[in-house]
């Protein structure tokens, strides 16, 4: 069976405060661990009502230090709004920390508004346009100290110097992420789960184009994918209300908490609202372990991942753990030990 991993993005709800947020994503991580996922990335977002972690590399030390065997990593680092040099020095901490648990991956997008995206930048410098080919070159440069001969940075060390960085995971939504995680030859995640592109071309295209690298030798690719389990299909499609809410204000530029299952059942939702739900249904899978396991199928046959990565937006904390549990069995993941 294909190893499952989690894309965690602490969410608030409407019940649940964002300090809160982030404790469950502790217990989460500690739950899953135990239940044989390989991997947990958290998200990097600014100035959102529903999304309780701006820093995943603080999230990453806090969780790889509650978890034994599970690797931890960033779903993304949103590389626009940081120095590579930072990006460099704390992951090459964590990486010393918690040596071979560590994973960085880097998103294109600021992860927030235009505004927020300037705040956050301001005091850094002036440069306009998207400059991430640029920083993600300067970030590999600290990592192997080939900057040309007479340059300033040649006289500064990312410290800790005796810890390479982790590995590099290029996340992306669009052709292009495909296209240069395979020029450079590093890993690749894709966001099926928000994704307008077509995630079968870019998973294929991925292959079909990598360039080893001594990042890898060979391409290694992620499917992040949105998922809600339930002992019964009719019990996930309650619990699934909410988000279908959710996506629905999010479409239209309010990003509230996500919203109990009662107020989802509740809402007056228009004909025009309900075809903008079953339109955004096709990038969900829900139903009971069986009916989820199907549904996924033909995709993860069609584009070939070497993982799947699941993100489970529901209002009731516990019941987003037994929906990686329920996976968890379906696809006969091993429990760890205790």
């Amino acid at each position: 069976m294909i190893p499952l991993s989690v894309l965690d993005l602490s969410v608030v709800t409407t019940g649940t405060k964002p300090a809160a947020a982030l404790r469950n994503s502790i217990d989460l991580a500690r739950h899953v661990d135990g239940l044989g996922y390989v991997r947990y990335w958290l998200a990097e977002h600014h100035n959102l009502a529903s999304v309780a972690s701006p820093a995943p590399d603080v999230m990453i030390g806090q969780i790889a230090a509650v978890t034994k065997h599970i690797r931890v990593g960033s779903g993304g680092v949103m590389l626009p709004n940081h120095a590579p040099l930072v990006v460099a020095e704390r992951f090459k901490m964590l990486e010393a920390l918690f040596p071979g648990r560590i994973d960085l991956g880097l998103g294109r997008a600021p992860g927030t508004d235009g505004a927020t995206a300037y705040a956050l930048r301001s005091r850094l410098d002036r440069r306009e346009g998207d400059d991430f080919l640029e920083r993600l070159h300067e970030l590999i440069l600290w990592q192997t100290r080939e900057f040309p001969s007479g340059h300033p940075y040649n006289n500064v060390v990312a410290m800790p110097d005796d810890t390479p960085l982790p590995p590099i995971w290029l996340l992306g939504s669009s052709d292009y992420s495909s296209e240069l995680a395979a020029q450079v030859g590093m890993g690749f995640a894709f966001a099926h789960h928000f994704a307008s592109h077509d995630a079968i071309d870019a998973m294929v295209h991925y292959r079909d184009h990598f360039t080893p690298s001594a990042w890898s030798a060979s391409p290694q690719a992620i499917l992040a994918v949105a998922v809600i389990t339930a002992d019964t299909d009719e019990e996930a499609e309650k619990l699934a209300t909410s988000f279908d809410l959710n996506r629905l204000r999010r479409d239209r530029g309010q990003y509230l908490p996500l919203p109990s299952v009662e107020e989802a059942l509740a809402y007056p939702y228009t004909e025009s609202e309900r075809t903008s739900i079953a339109r955004n249904r096709s990038r969900l899978f829900v139903g009971n372990p069986a009916t989820v396991q199907k549904k996924l199928q033909p995709l993860i046959d069609a584009s070939k991942p070497d993982e799947l990565m699941v993100i489970t937006a529901v209002y009731d904390h516990e019941a987003r753990k037994k929906s990686y549990s329920l996976l968890a069995e379906a696809f006969g993941l091993a429990k760890q030990a205790a």
